[in-house]
């Protein structure tokens, strides 16, 4: 018996785009142990700072928090550079590799908020494909929720971002791609607590498959393997 179709599945996309920490892999560990340290040397309440600091660029982060004397760009690069040698616990989804890797190669890119190298350096840790179209933090002047990493990444594929299907797991992702006006998949896979959204979710990229329609558009279908 075929398995049900879920919500949201039933568009054949052109492309799809992929936010990466959270999305494609989980590195919330060694990311939190990173900013942890760097907030306790700064005084701040790390409970209450850590939950603000995902899903955007280090520098937005640091901006956001207006600390006197201290220079963002700066403190910045510090925090990148400690997540470049801290890539422990660094896993990829389940399933994401596979699926990933089913993909047509100039059919997807990735759209972080990571610095490039620290995005090489957690793909490879993870194990996960290098993809042909990467948008970076320092591909864009302002970083989620503001749309430009998004649009930019449709650009390089060289599609429009309403026929892109974007995978997102946070807040300022989700409204960084509806904004770009693509569709948005919301993968729950690294949260701890059921986030309310009108988006289709996914817990595991085990759960679906793609197939490429007559017009070479791919649909997600769901993995009766």
């Amino acid at each position: 018996m075929p398995l049900p179709m879920p919500r949201g599945f039933e568009k054949p996309y052109a492309a799809f785009l992929f936010d990466m920490d959270g999305t494609i892999l989980n590195s919330i560990r060694a990311a939190e142990r990173v900013w942890s340290d760097w907030a306790r040397r700064h005084g701040l309440d790390v409970a209450a700072f850590l939950p603000k600091m995902h899903g955007s660029r280090g520098i937005d982060t640091i901006t956001r928090l207006n600390l006197p004397g201290v220079d963002p760009e700066q403190e910045a690069r510090l925090v990148t550079e400690a997540e470049i040698a801290d890539v422990g616990d660094v896993v990829a989804i389940p399933g994401a590799a596979t699926f990933l890797s089913s993909l047509p190669p100039d059919r997807w890119a990735i759209v972080t908020s990571s610095p490039l190298r620290l995005a090489r350096r957690r793909l490879e840790a993870a194990g996960l494909p290098l993809p042909r179209f990467m948008v970076t933090a320092e591909d864009v002047t302002v970083g989620k929720p503001d749309p430009q990493c998004y649009i930019l990444g449709a650009e390089r594929i060289g599609v429009s971002t309403e026929d892109c299907l974007v995978f997102e797991d946070v807040a300022a992702g989700i409204t960084a791609g509806e904004a770009a006006g693509a569709d948005v998949m919301v993968v729950t896979t690294t949260h701890h607590h059921k986030m309310e959204t009108t988006h289709p979710t996914l817990s595991s990229y085990a759960e679906i498959a793609v197939r490429i329609s007559a017009d070479h558009k791919m649909l997600i279908v769901p993995n009766a393997a």
